[in-house]
């Protein structure tokens, strides 16, 4: 069997049980009675476009799946129709709706024949014209600008009526939230991470594809910022397949590995063809692995198995399907080399290597990886900032842990971070405050809570770090300087305490916290699904009394 046809066989069974889930007009998909911050009635249309995503790059590439093929054309057809009761709604300043138009532009751009030309006139007017509404609201600042520039891409090249001068302005845009060495902010003040990988520049290499003709000079440096891109991101990926949990939207999944498999499927060489190969290959496999489907084989709401205490107020059942932009690299025919080509294992990475551009110091350790991030909190309220970017650093082998709430440590997981019980509550690093990056560490200057000031110097070792914080308080307290969550358990699973150590370990790894400075060593045992990836988890850590005053603490952290 040729290669292409198992990876599409794996596409297609993930997306199998919605099938049976098929709302009675067709437009939509039930999936579950969970609710998002906009309106209900757009979370079946939801679930519909998002598998469009993996189903459109596999038709593409040459794939053909008839059932879906019908069942999409006659959903476009009655999800546009205002007379159907399948009639997904009009829309409205920053509507849910923009973003999933996006899967359908994705469609009517690289497969016309599928889900275009065999439409009625009057049902390619309607869907046109419902998706022309996105020209007359507001789009987000952010990456859904990218949602008004491929609509338009989309209703110009099918004929249509479209607007040049929002085209145009949602480029501009973009341009702004533009850093450098190829990563954005998304948005003015937004946040790197994930969202530059799976939307932006995967939206900029799309536009790239279908607009070269139209606007080329863009076209090159949409695709000279890929390759930059690439250079760092790369060091998010473990050598084992796993990327690091960081930031939110985590329920997206193997979403992770997209802007590569887009790579792959437009031939952009960002990297050698048998390490892009092997880089999304091994990400899939891994998270093939994993428990992420409920009992009717659906997709659920969570990372490593099914969690809504992670999830944002965005996250719809249909929303994980997200994750099917994986699935880019279908886009290559049969006959393509990719198909024979061996997967490489990773490229020879620094150990330390300091990624401005991503806000990030990256780390290797025994073929993980480790990034330690300046800690901002995006511009957006959205739940558990704290935990999804401002720890002290994030690992592909321990994702991070998540609070039920900050009444005791054992709701709190504070993995991966420094602490502080006062009056009975447990306080967290949130706003990154200054930051400086050096060759070999980071430096923090924060608070957790008004009186309580620290400067936190890492330095990173062969096996770990070494964390030194100078905390200024007003008041006496207690801290817990924290290693990683590993699983609690699993066979072989392990917690012991020696002398001023504390030590978890499994047959995957270990993680040991030592203390330099007196602290009193512990191993936490945290509440339930608070670890993305191991429902029953334990932390190493540290407890030290602060006074009133100056103590500097110093805190040894290894891990494999």
């Amino acid at each position: 069997m040729n290669e292409r046809d198992v990876w599409a066989g794996r596409m297609l069974a993930l997306l199998e049980p919605l099938r049976s889930r098929l709302t009675p007009a067709g437009s939509g998909f039930d999936l579950g009675a969970t609710a998002a911050h906009y309106e209900t009635a757009t979370i079946p249309m939801e679930a519909f476009s998002r598998p469009l995503w993996g189903l459109v790059p596999f038709w593409a590439g040459g794939g053909r799946a008839p059932e879906w093929e019908a069942l999409c054309r006659r959903g476009l057809a009655a999800g546009t129709d205002p007379q159907s009761p399948g009639y997904w709604g009009p829309c409205r300043d920053l509507d849910q709706k923009f973003v999933e138009m996006a899967a359908i532009a994705y469609g009517l751009l690289l497969t016309p024949g599928v889900l275009w030309d065999p439409l009625a006139e009057e049902e390619k007017d309607r869907l046109a014209a419902w998706l022309n509404q996105i020209n007359r609201y507001e789009c987000s600042q952010s990456n859904w600008q990218f949602f008004c520039i491929l609509v338009n891409c989309a209703l110009k090249k099918r004929g249509r009526p479209y607007s040049a001068e929002r085209l145009e302005l949602g480029l501009q845009r973009i341009d702004s939230y533009y850093a450098e060495g190829g990563w954005y902010r998304d948005g003015k003040n937004g946040q790197k991470d994930y969202y530059n990988g799976f939307a932006i520049l995967f939206y900029s290499l799309l536009y790239a594809a279908v607009m070269q003709e139209e606007d080329p000079v863009r076209c090159s440096r949409f695709r000279q910022r890929a390759e930059e891109f690439a250079r760092s991101f790369v060091y998010w990926f473990g050598d084992d397949g796993p990327a690091v949990a960081y930031g939110r939207s985590q329920t997206y999944r193997f979403a992770q590995c997209a802007f590569f498999s887009l790579c792959i499927g437009l031939e952009i060489p960002v990297l050698p063809l048998a390490v892009l190969k092997g880089l999304v290959v091994r990400h899939l496999d891994w998270w093939g692995q994993r428990p992420i489907r409920d009992n009717g084989g659906v997709l659920s709401i969570g990372y490593g198995y099914p969690n809504l205490m992670m999830s944002e107020n965005y996250n719809a059942p249909g929303s994980p399907y997200w994750c099917m932009k994986a699935f880019a690299f279908l886009m290559l025919p049969k006959d393509h080399p990719f198909w024979t080509v061996t997967p490489a294992p990773m490229p020879a990475l620094e150990s330390a290597k300091p990624l401005p551009q991503a806000d990030v110091l990256a780390q290797r350790v025994q073929g993980a990886a480790v990034i330690y991030p300046a800690g901002l909190r995006i511009g957006h309220a959205f739940p558990q900032m704290e935990e999804k970017y401002a720890k002290f650093c994030y690992s592909s082998r321990y994702p991070f842990c998540i609070a039920r709430s900050q009444r005791t440590l054992e709701e709190a997981a504070p993995d991966s971070t420094l602490c502080f019980r006062y009056l009975g509550q447990i306080f967290v690093r949130g706003n990154g405050g200054d930051w400086t990056l050096t060759g070999n560490g980071i430096r923090w200057q924060w608070s957790a809570l008004p009186g309580v000031e620290v400067v936190t110097e890492i330095t990173l070792l062969a096996d770990g770090h070494l964390r030194r914080h100078t905390v200024t308080a007003a008041f006496p307290c207690e801290a817990f300087d924290a290693g990683f969550a590993l699983p609690a358990d699993v066979p072989g699973a392990l917690a012991e305490t020696d002398g001023p150590a504390a030590r978890a370990a499994y047959p995957g790894g270990f993680c040991a916290v030592s203390s330099l400075s007196g602290g009193t060593p512990a191993v936490l045992e945290p509440v339930p699904n608070t670890s993305l990836v191991f429902p029953k988890c334990q932390i190493p850590l540290v407890r030290y009394d602060i006074r009133p005053g100056t103590t500097v603490l110093e805190t040894r952290v290894q891990f494999a």
